[in-house]
């Protein structure tokens, strides 16, 4: 790569590729099964395929698109087989950060979650649920970073990241009308750290994941799961069953 194709902040064109397509799939904006090819990405942001070959390359590395062997590339489905085994992974890992955060946490930090707590709750009355999943994330982020940990920070913020998806399905449940509920657990959480109860803190995290895991198991019956997946996601109206010939 020359250095007529890195912007000028210092990114390259496939890492800035990378980046824009896997906010595009994280977020749902491409659906699961969506298709993806060189031509018609380079035309999109005006590159050669080159860039949006190595794009891809790291896309299906991070398991978020698949290749067929004819080149044909997928935005990959949903993992939803895999979800109990993520809500273990995700239980512990927000147990223990809030459980970190109540140990280690200064007044900088309960500020900032505070901040963003309140970022979330703004977003969550405007129903724009994009934004509720990003400042969810920074949320849960800061917790961890309050916990003095950077490898449980870093182990976390990946969980969160893996689980995007699942969580704009789950506020699609709700018609992206998130109830107050989900706030109300994020302030006890706080509320523990900002005492310095460990032990509530670890509590109030654990049961805040049980509840979402609990209404998705909940939301996708193990023997419809693909069937009320593929409702769920649309983002389309449902389609008109016709008369049979």
């Amino acid at each position: 790569m020359t250095m007529a194709q890195k912007r000028k902040n210092g990114v390259t064109e496939p890492e800035r590729l990378y980046g824009v397509l896997r906010e595009d799939i994280l977020s749902m904006r491409l659906a699961p099964g969506a298709t993806l090819d060189e031509a018609s990405i380079a035309a999109r942001f005006g590159v050669s395929r080159s860039p949006a070959r190595e794009a891809f390359i790291r896309l299906h590395a991070d398991g978020l698109v698949t290749a067929e062997p004819n080149r044909t590339v997928t935005v990959a489905a949903v993992d939803l087989a895999g979800f109990p085994f993520y809500m273990d992974a995700l239980e512990l890992a927000q147990r223990v950060t809030a459980r970190l955060a109540a140990i280690h946490r200064d007044d900088a930090d309960l500020r900032r979650i505070w901040t963003l707590q309140e970022r979330f709750e703004k977003c969550r009355l405007r129903r724009d649920a994009p934004a509720m999943i990003d400042s969810n994330r920074m949320f849960h982020t800061a917790i961890a970073e309050a916990g003095r940990n950077p490898y449980f920070t870093a182990f976390y913020a990946r969980l969160l990241d893996g689980g995007r998806r699942m969580l704009r399905i789950y506020f699609r449940s709700f018609s992206d009308n998130l109830p107050r509920k989900f706030s109300d657990e994020h302030r006890r959480i706080i509320r523990a750290v900002e005492r310095r109860d460990p032990d509530a803190a670890e509590r109030a995290a654990g049961a805040h994941a049980r509840h979402v895991g609990e209404r998705f198991v909940g939301m996708m019956s193990v023997r419809d799961a693909a069937g009320v997946s593929a409702k769920v996601m649309s983002e389309s109206a449902p389609k008109k069953r016709g008369k049979k010939k």
